[in-house]
C-alpha cells in the first residue's frame, strides 16, 4: 500500500491544531486545489480527495483522536499490514472490561466498528449512498438603516457546485455508461483480513478501485471529469429581515452545493455586518443618541426636532431641562426579528454652552446672573446645605 502523508501536513497545520484553523486550512486548501481550476492537470484530482480525506479525519473529533495515537493504521486497519500498534500497553483500563462488551468498544475504537462479524454498512457510508451537500459561508454588508427596515430582493453571487449538465450527474459522457466494479461487484467494498493484537480480524472497506462506488467510469464525462458536479457562480436572491443584527448568521435552506447520489442540497449560511451610524447606536432593539440644545431653550423650554429611523419627530423638553436628563419615544427603536412589535429610542439632552463671547454678551450675562438667586439653582442649593451639614457635624 502506498505511503500516506500526514494529514496535517496535506492541510498545512501543526499538530494540536484548533477546530477552527481546521476548517479555515481545508477551505484554502480546497479552493487553492480544486481540480475545475487546473483542468489540464489530472494530478489535483488526487489532491482534491487527499485534502478531503485528511479533513474527514481531522474535523472528526473521534476520529482524530484515533489517529493522533495510531496514525493512519486508526483510521484505515488495512494500513501498513496491521503493524505499528505498539503492543497491549496503549490500551489503558482494558482489565476493567468484561465479556465481548468490552472487546466491541476498544475494536470500535481502534477500527471504526469493523470486526467480529459487525457489517461494515451499518457503521461506513458506501461512497455510492446520498451525501448531504456542503454548506457555503458567506457575508453581506448592510447599512445601519437596512438593518433596521430589512432589504427585499438582496443579490449576491456565491460559487457552488451544481449537478453537471453535459452528464446529468451520471459522470459519465455521453452515449456511455458505467460499468459494475469488477473487484467488489459492485459492491463497493473489499474484504480484509489481517493480524491484530487479537487474533486474525477480518474488515471491510473501501475498493481501491472503483473507490467506493461499486461502478467504474470507462469514459469520464469531459467537462466534470466524472465528478457528477461542477462548481459554478450562481446570483442568489435574499430578503434580509427587518431588525436583524451585526454578527448574526441568516439560513438560506437547500441554497449550497448540490448532494452527491441524489443526496440533499447544502446550505448557504450568509454572515451579517452592519456598519455604524454617525447619530445611533443600537442595543438590543432600543436606539439611543444626543440631542444638543442651547442654553437658553434648556432654560425657558422648547420644541425640539429629534431624529429617528423612521424621519423626524418633534418633542417638547420641560423649562430648566438639565444635560444628561434622557427621555424615551416609545415605540421608535427597531422592529423585534419576526414580530411586528418595535424597541424604544432613549434621547439624551445635552446643553450646549456657548462659546466666543463678545463683551456685550458677557456683561448682559452676568447681568442676567446678578438677576438670579440661590431658588433659582436646586442642585447648587442642595449641595451646599449637604456640604454645611457636614462641617457643622
Amino acid at each position: 500500500m502506498p505511503e500516506k502523508r500526514d494529514y496535517y501536513e496535506v492541510l498545512g497545520l501543526q499538530k494540536g491544531a484548533s477546530e477552527d484553523e481546521i476548517k479555515k486550512a481545508f477551505r484554502k486548501k480546497a479552493r487553492e486545489n480544486h481540480p475545475d481550476l487546473h483542468p489540464d492537470d489530472p494530478s489535483y484530482v488526487e489532491k482534491f480527495q487527499e485534502i478531503n480525506e485528511a479533513n474527514e479525519v481531522l474535523s472528526d473529533p473521534q476520529k482524530r483522536a484515533r489517529y493522533d495515537q495510531f496514525g493512519h493504521a486508526g483510521i484505515d486497519p488495512s494500513y501498513g499490514g496491521g503493524g505499528g500498534m505498539g503492543g497491549m500497553g496503549g490500551f489503558s483500563g482494558f482489565s476493567g472490561m468484561s465479556g465481548m462488551s468490552g472487546m466491541d468498544d476498544i475494536l470500535e475504537n481502534l477500527f471504526g466498528g469493523f470486526g467480529f462479524g459487525t457489517s461494515s454498512s451499518s457503521k461506513r457510508s458506501s461512497a455510492s449512498s446520498p451525501k448531504r451537500g456542503s454548506d457555503i459561508h458567506a457575508d453581506v454588508t448592510l447599512t445601519f438603516m437596512e438593518a433596521c427596515h430589512g432589504k427585499k430582493q438582496h443579490e449576491l453571487k456565491v460559487n457552488r457546485m451544481c449537478t453537471c449538465e453535459a452528464c446529468s450527474g451520471t459522470g459519465s459522457d455521453k452515449g456511455s455508461s458505467t460499468e459494475i466494479c469488477p473487484d467488489c461487484q459492485g459492491r463497493g467494498a473489499v474484504k480484509v483480513t489481517q493480524r491484530t493484537p487479537f487474533g486474525m480480524i477480518s474488515s471491510s472497506k473501501p475498493c481501491p478501485h472503483c473507490g467506493g462506488k461499486g461502478k467504474i467510469i470507462k469514459n469520464p464525462c469531459t467537462k466534470c471529469r466524472g465528478v457528477g458536479r461542477i462548481r459554478t457562480q450562481k446570483t442568489v436572491s435574499v430578503d434580509i429581515p427587518a431588525g436583524i443584527d451585526d454578527r448574526q448568521t441568516i439560513r438560506l435552506s437547500g441554497q449550497g452545493d448540490c448532494g452527491a447520489n441524489g443526496g440533499p442540497n447544502g446550505d448557504i449560511l450568509l454572515s451579517v455586518h452592519v456598519k455604524s451610524h454617525e447619530l445611533f447606536k443600537r442595543e438590543d432593539y432600543d436606539i439611543h443618541c444626543e440631542i444638543p440644545v442651547t442654553y437658553m431653550n434648556a432654560v425657558l423650554g422648547a420644541e425640539i426636532i429629534v431624529p429617528t429611523i423612521d424621519g423626524d419627530v418633534k418633542y417638547t423638553i420641560n423649562e430648566g431641562t438639565q444635560t444628561g436628563t434622557v427621555f424615551r419615544l416609545k415605540g421608535k427603536g427597531i422592529q423585534r426579528l419576526q414580530r411586528t412589535d418595535r424597541g424604544d429610542q432613549y434621547v439624551k439632552i445635552v446643553v450646549e454652552i456657548p462659546k466666543n463671547l463678545t463683551k456685550k454678551q458677557k456683561d448682559l450675562l452676568k447681568e442676567f446672573e446678578d438677576s438670579l438667586s440661590e431658588k433659582n439653582y436646586e442642585k447648587r442649593q442642595g449641595f451646599f446645605d449637604k456640604l454645611k451639614s457636614m462641617f457643622d457635624k
